[in-house]
């Protein structure tokens, strides 16, 4: 007995295909732009300090508040509070020599509504 015998055998392929896909929910620069929300949301310590800004009483948080409680270096923080900001997660305001953030109006809810897009 030989394995060939084994092998399932397939039908010949027909000239019919399946139906035609509907129209993606988002446009080529749509997703573009979204997937870099999503990038800058990929990152734990990015999470990580949406989840201190956002719990702050006051509403912003200085940058100097926020190198301690990730054990990061304050140049890395700051690189992660940029990606943030041009992701259009976070609004950053200069008072003085220190940088604010506070989460930018309505960031969550858009990223929500991405996600119930698809």
């Amino acid at each position: 007995m030989g394995y060939m015998n084994l092998l399932p055998i397939l039908e010949p392929a027909t000239d019919e295909c399946c139906a035609p896909a509907s129209a993606p929910a988002l446009g080529p620069e749509e997703a573009k732009q979204q997937a870099v929300v999503f990038k800058a949301l990929a990152d734990p310590n990015r999470l990580r300090l949406l989840s201190i800004i956002k719990a702050s009483s006051s509403g912003a948080t200085c940058v100097c508040d926020l190198t301690d409680p990730l054990d990061l270096s304050q140049p890395t923080v700051s690189h992660h509070l940029k990606v943030l900001v041009e992701a259009g997660l976070l609004h950053r305001e200069k008072r003085g020599t220190w940088a604010y953030f506070s989460l930018a109006p309505g960031a969550l809810d858009d990223v929500a509504g991405i996600l119930a897009k698809l």
